[in-house]
């Protein structure tokens, strides 16, 4: 094989190199970005009597029912520091007087002990504002008890909304 028949091979074999790389990188560059699955704050679980939940497993979703600006946010911190998971902060779609805690279930335990935090607080009937236990705290709350519960003991399987990554 003769050099000019070698040095034209082999610009060939570079050229059909640079072609696929070039539509590989033009495919690359023109697919779209991944898309990142959003992780659900909790998901549901089971738990059966006599087992043992905690602050930590517990997301509380805090809405304002009353005219003080802030009241939802300040309460949600309040509650992160003693060890609750935040959910959603927001207006409540409706006012309230006394601090609130939305559940369908009231013996539930993550219930229970998000209660056990506040003083006076009334369970009551009401839709899911946001991910957890919802609470709508109202024109008549001062602050969190100053005894912080730790957790609960179930008395009956349950099932509530359990924090993604708790142990």
């Amino acid at each position: 094989m003769s050099g000019a028949l070698r040095s034209a091979l082999t610009l060939a074999v570079l050229a059909v190199l640079v072609l696929i790389a070039a539509v590989w990188g033009w495919a690359a560059l023109t697919a779209p970005l991944p898309r990142e699955e959003p992780v659900a704050i909790c998901e549901d679980e089971t738990v059966t009597a006599g087992s043992e939940v905690r602050r930590d497993q517990v997301v509380v979703s805090v809405f304002n029912g009353s005219g003080r600006s802030g009241l939802a946010g300040a309460t949600s911190a309040q509650l992160a520091e003693r060890g609750f998971v935040e959910g959603d902060i927001g207006d409540s779609p409706l006012p309230a007087t006394t601090t609130q805690i939305w559940s369908a279930d009231p013996t539930n335990p993550a219930v229970l002990l998000v209660k056990r935090q506040f003083r006076r607080a009334e369970v009551v009937q009401g839709e899911a504002l946001g991910p957890g236990i919802v609470v709508v705290v109202g024109e008549n709350f001062q602050a969190l008890r100053k005894k912080q519960v730790e957790s609960v003991v179930t008395k009956a399987d349950a099932t509530y909304c359990r924090a993604t990554g708790s142990e």
